[in-house]
């Protein structure tokens, strides 16, 4: 199984970064999960549109699921003589409601298919088997962990502290985790978003292979970041997932590139 980021900035794009958006291949299935604000450009530059086999997001917030917009026209009115099916989208009830509203009626309703899922559902999406969760977020979040190949991502979306994280990450080979700050969570966002030092926690605790922190807000220093996640005791790989970083998973561990 390979994962490439194609985003990971938080809240609104960076000049040189899209928001939330990761690929995951495994048998020349493409899933693409949470693409949020500004990643459109980064899949057509990696991929035919016509070649994404599915979509995943955890929430409805923009910077998870915007591009979802562009990706559908792309695949709708850029298609040649043979249009590609009708792209598998899986996300909470509701969560994509406002993003397909964007166009005029009807105008990329045969560009998809709509599969809503409740949060603590299995879905078998292609070669991969994904275990949801709900996580805790200001919107109904389910966080994902993702096995092919005998090799499993764990991602968060947005999520405060929860248990469930720690079981949804038990083991995996990567655990992907929301760091929209370094250390302290804001007062009003407590319990709604998560830091680096929580995520080293949680990796610890977990005993996953790798973290990479992603979700990062907008001008923030990666550095810090890396060592607040080392400051809670992680010691094993680590990484602030920035467009272009790629990792192979294998039963057997994992290599970064």
């Amino acid at each position: 199984m390979r994962l490439t980021i194609i985003g990971g900035v938080g809240a609104y794009p960076e000049p040189v970064a899209g928001c939330s958006g990761y690929v995951l291949e495994h048998d020349g299935f493409v899933l693409l999960v949470d693409p949020g604000y500004a990643t459109a450009a980064a899949v057509q530059a990696g991929w035919d549109p016509g070649e994404v086999g599915a979509v995943v997001v955890t929430h409805g917030h923009p910077d998870h699921c915007a591009d979802v917009n562009p990706l559908l026209r792309a695949r709708k009115l850029g298609a040649g003589a043979v249009p590609p099916p009708p792209l598998p989208l899986f996300c909470p009830h509701g969560a994509l409601d406002a993003v397909l509203a964007l166009d005029e009626p009807g105008m990329v309703d045969d560009a998809y298919d709509l599969r809503e899922f409740d949060p603590g559902a299995t879905l078998t999406i292609g070669p991969f088997t994904v275990r949801t969760a709900a996580l805790p977020h200001f919107v109904p979040n389910a966080g994902l962990r993702i096995t092919a190949g005998g090799a499993t991502v764990t991602y968060t979306g947005d999520s405060g502290p929860s248990d469930v994280l720690d079981d949804l990450a038990a083991g995996a080979d990567l655990l992907l985790a929301e760091a929209t700050y370094a250390d302290e969570v804001p007062a009003p966002r407590l319990g709604r978003l998560s830091s680096a030092r929580a995520a080293g926690a949680v990796a610890v605790r977990a005993g996953v292979g790798a973290l990479w922190l992603t979700h990062l807000w907008p001008g923030s220093d990666p550095v810090a970041h890396l060592a607040a996640a080392e400051q809670a005791g992680w010691k094993g790989p680590l990484a602030v997932a920035r467009p272009g970083l790629r990792i192979d998973l294998a039963v057997s561990g994992a290599g970064a590139a």
